[in-house]
This record gives structure tokens, C-alpha cells and sequence, in this order.
């Protein structure tokens, strides 16, 4: 148990606490507050209670707990890996974490087999440190933190918009504009709890794009997200008339090119170290498929 003694007033007990100590994430300090791990004057307290000079904060961690993932011996495309960090090529068609129907074969499975104890505790638990995630069908570079320190780091970075993640997405249609930047809100779908949709009340979401081929029935686009909403290039390409190719989700998927799944490769990610504070970039060649159906669109023009 660790105690600590108010210096400030009036701010949030969460917030307070994530300056204070700063190897705890912020998700990790409201879960224990919740499970009355974090106690102020003795008593457990909300989220929001607002800290008073002299309060005797007192602060119970778990020890970290081995989950339930089996470990599985899969192969990765690593890109980059060091002490912290690992920059991972996902696959199509591979899903990130184990979920109801996917309990296995997952990007954590074969992460959890390669870094065997050299994981994030973060929550109270042994794991990966999936810090973003991909659809099972977008391919690309995704983040894995190796320790609580990387973990929180990289969040925080995501959370204030310094990563920056750009996609190539091929699309049905000619898109008009060069560039443009599409600002509509998402949220989960009135109709199909299992989609995303454009919604006045939903969240922040813009993306930004720019052409860079077109042929004669589809448009190759770079595409940079500044938030990073589920399904957010799909919902908001499919808003506008220009649905991701392969798109089972948010357009019909028929293509002819018999491709199943969003044509969508998250080709760079730019980023700071979360230890050197260096600025690192990275890019991850096309997926073989993807090469094949621009090939043949190139045919066409």
C-alpha cells in the first residue's frame, strides 16, 4: 500500500493521481478508485471527487495476474522491435484481440508466445499492450507496448493526436476532389448495434484525403485520420459514395476483382519513442493482393 498526502485542491481525484503517478495509466487509476483499491481519508470515493489539500490518499495496487490467452506460436511480420516497443505488419484477415468467436489465432496469441514475461501489467494484468487496433481485414502497422512506461506513453500520444496513421484505401467511384477533409461525427448505429454510422450525436471524426490514382471505375487515396473512431475511413468513405472496395460491412463487398474484406492497408505511422523521445517513422509494403488489383487496374487506363 502507498500513501500519499494532498498537495493540491480542487482537481479531479483521476487526474490528480495520473500526475502523480505517472507509471499507473489514467484507465488503471479510475479502475481502482472503482474497486475501492484507492481510498481518500479511509473512505472510497467517486471518480470525480475534487482532491482537498492534507486528504490522505491511500493506494492499494494487485499484483499482476497471469490472463487467460494461450500463448500461441503464429507468424509475425515484425517490422521494428526494441526494448519497448514492436511494430507489427498485421495481416488481413487476423484478428487483434481474442473476442467471443475468435478465442485464438489472434495478433495477442502470437504476441503473448514471442515476448513470453516482457509484457505490460497495465490493469492488473499480464498482456500485450495493444494500444490501437485494426480491423480483422485492414492490414498494416499496429503498435504492441512491451512495458507499463511504453503503454501509458504511447496512449497518451494517440489520445492527443501525435500519431499520425496514414492508409492507402482503394474505392469505388472517381472521386472528384484531389483533397478534401470529411468532419462527421460517428456512432453506433440506431439499426445495427454491430455498425458505425455518421450521427449528430455521435463522436469527433475527421479524416483527410488525398488522390493518388485514378482509374476508370475506382480511386486509389492516402488517407490520414486525426481520430481514430471504429470503422472510421469506412463509415466516412462509405457517407460520401466512395465505399472502401471489398467493404462487406458498409457497401454490398461485390467487386471485380473477387476480393473479400475492406481493401484498407494503414502504410505509416509516425510517432515519438516513448523512452528516447526520437522520432521514429515506419512503413509497411502493400499486402500481395492489394499489388495484384492495382496491377490490373493499371490495365485498364
Amino acid at each position: 500500500m502507498e500513501r500519499i498526502c494532498a498537495k493540491e485542491d480542487k482537481i479531479r481525484l483521476d487526474k490528480y493521481l495520473a500526475k502523480e503517478k505517472p507509471e499507473l495509466s489514467r484507465s488503471m487509476i479510475q479502475k481502482l478508485i472503482e474497486e475501492e483499491q484507492i481510498l481518500v481519508n479511509g473512505c472510497p470515493v467517486r471518480i470525480s471527487y475534487l482532491v482537498q489539500m492534507q486528504d490522505d490518499i491511500t493506494i492499494e495496487v494487485p499484483e499482476v495476474k497471469e490472463v487467460g490467452i494461450r500463448a500461441q506460436d503464429l507468424p509475425i511480420d515484425i517490422i521494428y522491435e526494441d526494448q519497448d516497443i514492436i511494430l507489427v505488419n498485421k495481416p488481413k484477415g487476423m484478428v487483434v484481440h481474442p473476442a467471443n468467436g475468435n478465442p485464438d489465432g489472434t495478433l495477442v496469441n502470437a504476441i503473448m508466445a514471442k515476448c513470453k514475461d516482457g509484457l505490460s501489467g497495465i490493469g492488473g494484468e499480464l498482456r500485450p499492450g495493444i494500444v490501437h487496433r485494426l480491423d480483422k481485414d485492414t492490414s498494416g502497422l499496429l503498435i504492441v507496448a512491451k512495458n507499463d512506461h511504453a503503454h501509458i506513453q504511447m496512449s497518451d500520444q494517440i489520445k492527443e493526436h501525435k500519431v499520425q496513421k496514414t492508409y492507402l484505401a482503394l474505392v469505388k467511384g472517381i472521386v472528384k476532389e484531389n483533397e478534401a477533409t470529411i468532419q462527421m461525427p460517428i456512432g453506433r448505429s440506431t439499426q445495427d448495434r454491430k455498425k458505425m454510422a455518421v450521427r449528430k450525436d455521435g463522436k469527433e471524426a475527421i479524416t483527410h484525403f488525398r488522390v493518388l490514382t485514378r482509374y476508370l471505375h475506382h480511386t486509389l487515396l492516402e488517407v490520414k485520420i486525426e481520430t481514430g473512431r471504429t470503422h472510421q475511413i469506412r463509415v466516412h468513405m462509405a457517407q460520401i459514395g466512395h465505399p472502401v472496395v471489398g467493404d462487406m460491412v458498409y457497401s454490398s463487398g461485390k467487386n471485380a476483382f473477387g476480393v473479400e474484406g475492406q481493401m484498407l492497408h494503414a502504410q505509416k505511422l509516425d510517432f515519438t519513442h516513448p523512452r528516447t523521445g526520437e522520432k521514429m517513422h515506419f512503413e509497411a509494403p502493400l499486402p500481395r493482393y492489394f499489388n495484384e488489383v492495382l496491377e490490373k487496374l493499371e490495365k485498364e487506363v
